[in-house]
């Protein structure tokens, strides 16, 4: 056995195999794979092989993509055939909603080059003659879909690694990791040790076994998953055998079942609520081709529905039943990048379609490693969304909802209730006994928007078609009533949010934002390293607000900061509570070592609150002797201030486009600062907002989100940030590449849309945009303006077609409608509202 390689990926399944293959594939040929048994001896054995394309992901929805092409290119290549068969894939609507998700998930495949084709019932009965169409109001199809044998595949991947040089080794176990002084990693097998460089984790139901190696607690939990295969049905056999088209993969979404023709007989794979987490602490040494006990009566609402939509199903003995793990994160994506807290240890685990995503995720991680970045958007199944309160308790049940939910409505503002509340700020109570309902965000409750007292919405007055996945909402209250339905399209708070805008924005509203992640940088050598790495320059005079960019060395936006110097060489980070884990391991690993600067996380010591609106200043004087006027607190600036017994950071900065502060204050001091906020504004028409309100008046400012407009994949002047990069401010990570970029020519703008005739529904982000039928731009955000009267979006888009008054054309849940280029911040373009 090798005793040193440039990389060691542990884990033979197909994600793993295909990791090295793409290893391998960079150029890397000293590399080797490590598996305990044989290869595709954990899930890649017992998987159906399915390839859906389909995936409303941005992110997964690219590496499914990928995964596809290149299986055919592997066969291709190494001569093995891995059993592909191009079938296509119709997923079936039942309701308007499930259409509506179609619809939104078309956008989103056509912006990404994923053809996908509408059917009719009609259609649907021509593709597949056996299927019984009532019922049905409609369908989806992805000609280049289909199916695929996992273990040919694998055997293909590893056929491939081997002719570029890399090393498999079977039968080896991997008994301990460790990272030596020089920065190498040492693995551990009974066959030796291997000392190496990076260390990749592909290791499936083993994922938190591996991790405990090196002190990581991977956010990933089996699940157990059945599906049934039936002995071969004559009338099949008979339509085969003269001449008909092998079928296409069926999915009945609304009944929560995948369908594929199998040896003449048919493949139905339910995705049931109730189903088990498997293997918390790992499976056994010796496990191998592992199954479970099968449980059908789990499944027998699922079969029922089976049987009513393709009789011959039920007419089919079954032949075997499959109830095998499959890795599950808490919100069903996998986890590929870099170990949070680990240098060169990377993770691709967690994959519940992994056959689906190896390929692609093979090719972006050996693309990460190999040249220090991926080529796509990678936040959405980056490793660090999660944190350290994903904990095993918390995994089961978010893992066990996730596999429940694989076929549900994957509605834009659904909030999933499993395993919350989790974190609570001190006015969480506060906040509930004023309407609040609320969301989720890196664990923290969020107010999304705010009920009047006494709202609720009896369930049973809510017309919902009979299917098996009707899920629109939250769970009912002890009256069988619910705040809020969830949509594609404006729902039942869109009135109540614009009624918390006109409050900021004539008044004065209240916001919890205690879940922002917050760094103190301090040290002797802060202000230069912060120099060095952020693309603005950072505030020389003390109490000054930056808004500062950590880019990638190719010029994308990684991370967005606040930055505010509290105290000499203290400086205050603030960024996106989503991203707390990934900003915070950004830091952390690109701060020096000579102990000149030290980086302390304090996001749970400090709360936020933010007043806003035009009678914020009256509010807040109220409260402290502290001069809030212009001359003595300009806008971009911060003080200490006492609020009344308390005190709080004052910045005067917000998301909202008001007048207003953000106060940074001890966690222990919410509660005072809040009811003293209160009762101060009570005279000026207080009420509280929410992230709703916060996140459509963000939109009509043009404000940018990671990783919306903000992107690894747009270069930090296509996303409209020029006046917070400052190139002759000396050397800082991507400067090459953003003013290489701006002298050889741009490949998108950024622009702000006017959307017309629109009656109810707004863009969301990933709508397709035109210019004379062609497809130009994809649109990042988009929202009701409430202070303009009009729909707004935002996109990137050729700058050819960038200019202000340029028409274009949106697609908004598959209907075209007028869009306009308009100035940015279309809303107080001049900030006089800010500066007021």
């Amino acid at each position: 056995m090798k005793n040193s390689a440039r990389a060691v990926v542990i884990g033979g399944g197909v994600v793993g195999v295909s990791t090295l293959y793409h290893l391998a594939k960079k150029g890397w040929d000293d590399v080797i794979l490590i598996e305990r048994k044989e290869l595709t001896s954990g899930s890649t054995w017992h998987a159906a092989g399915l390839l859906p394309l389909f995936n409303m992901s941005y992110s997964v929805g690219q590496i499914h993509k990928y995964s596809v092409r290149f299986y055919q290119e592997l066969a291709e290549e190494t001569g093995m055939d891995t059993g592909f068969r191009k079938v296509t894939n119709v997923r079936l609507a039942r309701t308007q909603d499930r259409l509506d998700e179609y619809e939104y998930y078309m956008g989103v495949a056509e912006t990404i080059g994923i053809e996908v084709n509408r059917m009719s019932p009609e259609e649907i009965k021509e593709k597949w003659p056996y299927v019984n169409t009532d019922g049905l109001i409609g369908a989806i199809c992805h000609p280049e879909d289909g199916y695929i044998q996992p273990a040919d595949l694998t055997q293909a991947l590893a056929k491939g690694a081997r002719d570029r040089g890399a090393t498999i080794y079977r039968n080896t176990t991997v008994e301990g990791i460790e990272q030596l002084e020089d920065g190498q990693w040492l693995v551990k097998t009974d066959k030796g040790d291997v000392t190496c460089e990076h260390v990749v984790s592909c290791s499936g139901n083993f994922a938190r076994k591996t991790g405990a190696m090196v002190g990581l607690d991977i956010p990933v939990i089996p699940v157990e998953h059945q599906y049934i295969v039936t002995e071969a049905h004559p009338e099949i056999q008979k339509f085969r055998s003269e001449g008909g088209a092998e079928l296409c993969v069926l999915r009945e979404s609304d009944s929560s079942w995948y369908m594929r023709e199998e040896a003449g007989g048919l493949l139905l794979g339910p995705y049931e609520k109730g189903a088990p987490c498997c293997y918390v602490d790992g499976p056994s040494d010796d496990s191998e081709y592992e199954l479970f006990q099968e449980d059908l009566e789990r499944l027998m609402p699922h079969i029922e529905t089976a049987i009513v939509r393709v009789p011959y199903f039920g007419e089919a003995g079954i032949k075997k039943v499959y109830n095998g793990a499959i890795a599950y994160t808490p919100d069903g994506s996998p986890i590929i990048g870099p170990a949070p807290g680990r240098k060169n240890f990377w993770l691709n685990e967690g994959h519940s379609f992994g056959v689906t995503a190896a390929g692609g995720a093979g090719w972006q991680l050996a693309e990460w490693i190999v040249e220090g970045e991926p080529t796509i958007d990678m936040m959405g199944v980056d490793p660090r969304r999660f944190g350290p309160y994903a904990t095993e308790g918390y995994l089961r049940e978010k893992n066990e909802e996730a596999y429940a939910n694989v076929f549900t409505v994957h509605y834009p503002d659904e909030e999933r209730v499993a395993a919350r509340p989790l974190k609570r700020t001190p006015c969480y109570d506060r906040m509930e006994a004023l309407g609040a309902v609320f969301g989720s965000v890196y664990g923290w409750e969020r107010p999304n928007w705010f009920a009047p007292q006494g709202y609720g919405i009896d369930v049973d007055s809510i017309e919902k078609p009979d299917v098996l996945t009707n899920h629109n909402h939250p769970t009912p209250d002890t009256e069988n009533k619910v705040k809020e339905i969830w949509s594609f399209r404006r729902s039942n708070y869109f009135e109540h949010v614009g009624n918390e805008i006109k409050n900021v924005h004539e008044n004065v509203g209240l916001l919890d934002m205690s879940a922002f992640a917050k760094m103190e940088v301090s040290g002797p050598g802060a202000r230069e390293w912060l120099d060095s790495i952020l693309a603005n320059a950072i505030p020389k005079k003390r109490g000054r607000i930056a808004l500062a960019h950590l880019l990638t060395k190719n010029g994308g936006v990684r991370s967005e900061f606040t930055v505010y110097e509290w105290a000499p060489d203290r400086f205050y980070l603030v960024s996106a509570g989503a991203f707390e884990a990934h900003d915070h391991d950004y830091l952390r690993k690109l701060a020096p070592t000579d102990g000149s600067v030290r980086l302390n996380a304090i996001t749970e010591r400090l709360g936020v609150l933010v007043l806003a609106g035009p009678r914020s200043r009256d509010v807040l004087q109220k409260l402290t002797r502290t001069s809030l006027d212009n001359a003595d607190f300009p806008w971009l600036s911060g003080k200490q201030i006492s609020v009344g017994t308390a005190s709080a950071h004052a910045l005067r900065v917000n998301f909202v486009g008001e007048l207003g502060w953000e106060l940074h204050h001890p966690m222990e001091q919410q509660n005072a600062i809040f009811d003293m906020l209160m009762d101060a504004g009570e005279e000026f028409g207080i009420k509280p907002f929410g992230i709703r309100a916060m996140t459509a008046m963000a939109v009509e400012k043009s404000y940018r989100l990671i990783p919306r407009e903000l992107s690894i994949e747009y270069n930090a002047y296509e996303s409209g940030l020029d006046r917070f990069v400052k190139p002759n401010k000396g050397e800082f990570i991507g400067r090459e590449a953003v003013v290489r970029a701006r002298e050889e020519g741009l490949k998108w703008n950024f622009v702000t849309l006017e959307v017309h005739d629109i009656t109810d529904a707004d863009a969301r982000g990933s709508e397709a945009i035109y210019k004379n039928g062609e497809l130009i731009g994809r649109a990042t955000h988009g929202s009701y303006g409430w202070r303009l009267g009009k729909s707004l979006a935002l996109a990137m888009v050729r700058p050819e077609l960038s200019e202000t008054g340029t028409e274009l054309e949106i697609k908004i849940l598959g209907k075209m409608h007028k869009a306009t280029v308009i100035d940015e911040s279309p809303f107080d373009a001049d900030n006089e509202a800010l500066r007021a």
